[in-house]
């Protein structure tokens, strides 16, 4: 787990994660880049992480690619990301071009439904929560 502030370096971080892995005898190394959209007015995205949970998040998806020969690289932004830059960047690492194609889609949408990451739209240097964007992280919320 990679956590940066501001915009990610996302040729850095390709290519050095490419450099690592080569050499293990996988035959897939699948990315995912996430980019900021220019979109509603906003001049950037600003994210928030807790970074226990975000590890416990991404320890789970480790351990189930780790039983189909598979693991995942991560790498996310913390503050502002201005709009045309990247937040987000993974990729999955496999024997298998169907394992690793398969497994991108599956933690990339899992991530945007679950991952303990809090954004919020930047507009006029003002930070909006993005609640409409957002859905409820299982488990946490005011108890009762």
């Amino acid at each position: 787990m990679e956590i940066y502030e501001g915009k990610l370096n996302v040729n850095e971080i390709l290519t050095r994660w490419y450099n690592e892995l080569k050499n293990r005898n996988c035959g897939a190394f699948i990315n995912f880049v996430g980019i900021v959209r220019a979109e509603n007015n906003i001049s950037a995205l600003s994210f928030d992480i807790y970074e226990p949970l975000l590890k416990n998040w991404l320890d789970n998806w480790q351990e189930k690619a780790a039983k189909i020969d598979a693991f995942i690289k991560f790498a996310h932004s913390r503050g502002d990301v201005s709009v045309h830059e990247s937040s987000f960047v993974c990729a999955i690492i496999s024997p298998k071009r169907k394992t690793a194609l398969t497994l991108i889609n599956d933690f990339v949408e899992d991530f945007k439904a679950n991952a303990p990451i809090w954004k919020y739209d930047v507009i006029d240097g003002k930070r909006i929560y993005a609640k409409d964007r957002s859905s409820a992280i299982n488990g946490a919320g005011i108890l009762k």
